[in-house]
């Protein structure tokens, strides 16, 4: 039975969930008040921690709509950052557990909430026990069901996504600064300090100082042997990173309970690409090395607490659970992705986009989406951070970059300052989408090149940086009358090329259990053959990129990156092939196409020596 836990302060939150699937952070403004729409039913969703500006703004906003009290905690404020995020995660919590209550109050008659968690339910005991309630005839045992699954109607957890790449040191007006005063060490401070039972998720890679600082606070920590009140989730990309990582998490005496592993390319927003390493065989190696990892990590964890003389949980509490997302699109990937590789959940996102109850999407992005094909979402360069980001090409923060490079003022106002890394050109660090950086670097360009003229592809490279900071919080900010002026960004995978309509919470959780189907045709390749064929696409690139100057550490990397994509494509052929449920000689005619196209690139230059 799933257990709640009560502060003082607030709130229910579940240490479980009764669905197999998650909504994974999605920008920084699509998701940031998902737990408020979608968390009394169960689902489990993930808020972004990098913008709390927005974050203030939603309080402000949520607090009007609730009647409840609302003092700002401007940048004048001491520690405001963390501040602003333990407030709102705070208030989160307190709304999230008032909707539960109402819901488990309410009648079992149709249109009710509380009949719409159980009806949304995959196929479990307690969709068992509902059917059971539902056909029962005596008054009196029907009556007792309904108290019994009333008590299982537990919210979903409220989860926090903090990227840490971005730790900017820069102050941006913080009086004083305190001494972890990064982004990202903020952000981890304001998540611990709120009063929710909950899990924050890392990603974007491993950040030693910012994991050690973890273990300062209690909370992570187990409590009279009793396993620690907030959880650690980790994102990764591949095996390697996720044993590096979280063996350093159980060094300091934190348990790390759930791994993401997220598809290198085939998801939305930043892209971490692989060195060749397709989802598949990373969730198979997964599935092989599981037992040793768990042992490894209690072994490292008990030892940790044992130098800090604190009290372990009972051995067979230390459990992780695995969880895949990136692309999947269907409930028969979803379904491979737990039967045959054995994982714990799944997680859906660029899907939700679509659904207006779940996330916040301005309603011109959400015609877009509705109509966007596959030549309509890139793998672009516009992220400041240098990261592969997925863009929505029609979307209104793309179309004013490229109206501001017509008027010959490219660059966009650095409003918030959550990506400022470069000092190439200035003193002070900027970001790399600014005006200010993009027109002093042009300007040094044309002072380099012959005639003052720079080439048209050097002076892409510099405009085709964009705000992902302020934009991306425009799908949350428009709607909600909070930023009227905002060009929102939209960070969609691929996938949403196969998803051609609004729909309803509903339509999306029984489309996720199979229950129905929203796909827009029957032509969509499986979630594993997209990821296949970004790679090839990304070697593609690299190799003709380095066609006339391929240093011999380069060559050995691409050689790899074949490599593994041709394991990868063996991998599909002998074992994923015979869970495939839907077009499966499709899939074995586009691996074959696709080995084939692999096998072409690099020629002898990437054959092993």
């Amino acid at each position: 039975m799933l257990r709640l836990f009560v502060t003082e302060k607030q709130t229910i939150c579940p240490s479980g969930s009764p669905h197999t699937f998650h909504i994974p952070v999605m920008g920084t403004g699509f998701t940031i008040d998902t737990p408020l729409r979608v968390a009394r039913f169960g689902i489990t969703s993930e808020i972004s921690l990098v913008d709390d500006v927005l974050v203030e703004q939603m309080r402000g906003h949520h607090c009007r709509l609730a009647g409840e009290p609302y003092t700002p905690i401007t940048e004048n404020d001491a520690d405001y950052r963390a501040r602003r995020i333990t407030a709102y995660l705070d208030l989160m919590g307190r709304l999230v557990a008032g909707q539960s209550r109402r819901l488990q109050a309410e009648p079992f008659e149709p249109g009710t909430e509380i009949t719409q968690y159980f009806e949304m339910l995959p196929e479990s005991s307690t969709k068992m026990l509902y059917r059971r309630m539902l056909e029962e005839a005596d008054p009196s045992a029907k009556a007792a069901l309904q108290e019994q699954l009333r008590r299982l109607a537990v919210p979903g957890s409220i989860d926090a996504n903090i990227m840490t790449k971005l730790d900017s040191d820069s102050s941006r007006g913080r009086n004083p600064a305190v001494p972890e005063s990064g982004d990202a060490m903020a952000a981890l401070r304001g998540f611990a300090n709120s009063t929710l039972a909950s899990a924050v998720v890392f990603s974007a890679g491993l950040h030693r100082p910012l994991y050690s600082y973890a273990a300062s606070f209690p909370d992570f920590l187990p409590q009279a042997g009793r396993m620690p009140r907030k959880r650690i989730i980790l994102k990764v990309s591949d095996y390697r990173s996720a044993v590096l990582q979280s063996i350093f998490f159980a060094k300091h005496g934190l348990w790390l309970s759930e791994f993401h592993i997220e598809s290198g390319l085939n998801c939305g927003g930043h892209a971490f690409a692989t060195k060749g390493l397709l989802l598949g065989p990373i969730l198979a190696e997964f599935r092989a090395n599981r037992p040793s990892l768990l042992a490894d990590l209690r072994a490292a964890y008990l030892e940790a607490l044992q130098r800090r003389g604190v009290t372990p949980p009972p051995v067979e509490s230390l459990n992780f659970r695995i969880a895949a997302q990136g692309g999947i699109g269907t409930s028969a990937e979803d379904r491979l992705i737990r039967d045959m590789y054995h994982a714990d959940g799944t997680g859906w996102g660029t899907p939700f986009l679509l659904v207006p109850e779940a996330v916040n999407v301005d309603s011109d992005s959400i015609a877009k989406l509705a109509a966007a094909e596959l030549a309509d979402v890139e793998l672009s360069d516009n992220s400041p951070l240098g990261v592969p980001f997925w863009n929505l090409r029609s979307s209104a923060s793309e179309l004013a970059r490229r109206r501001r490079i017509r008027e010959g003022c490219p660059g966009s106002d650095c409003r918030k300052g959550f990506a400022l890394f470069n000092t190439e050109l200035t003193k002070n660090p900027v970001c790399l989408a600014s005006r200010a950086y993009q027109s002093l670097k042009l300007r040094e360009l044309a002072a380099e090149a012959p005639n003052g003229c720079p080439s048209a592809a050097d002076v892409e490279k510099v405009v085709t940086k964009a705000c992902i900071c302020h934009e991306l919080a425009g799908g949350a900010t428009l709607p909600l009358g909070l930023d009227l002026e905002a060009t929102p960004a939209v960070c969609c995978g691929p996938n949403i090329a196969w998803f051609d309509r609004i729909a309803s919470l509903e339509e999306m959780v029984g489309h996720i259990y199979g229950r129905t189907s929203l796909l827009s045709g029957d032509e969509r390749p499986h979630m594993f053959i997209t990821e296949l064929g970004l790679y090839v696409a990304t070697l593609r690139r690299q190799v003709d990129a380095a066609a006339h100057d391929m240093p011999e550490r380069l060559r050995l990397y691409l050689r790899d990156f074949r490599t593994n994509l041709l394991a990868g494509i063996e991998h599909y052929r002998q074992d994923t092939a015979r869970y495939i449920e839907d077009r499966k000689a499709a899939f074995l005619r586009e691996l074959e196409i696709l080995e084939a196209e692999v096998r072409t690139i690099g020629g002898s230059a990437l054959q092993p020596a």
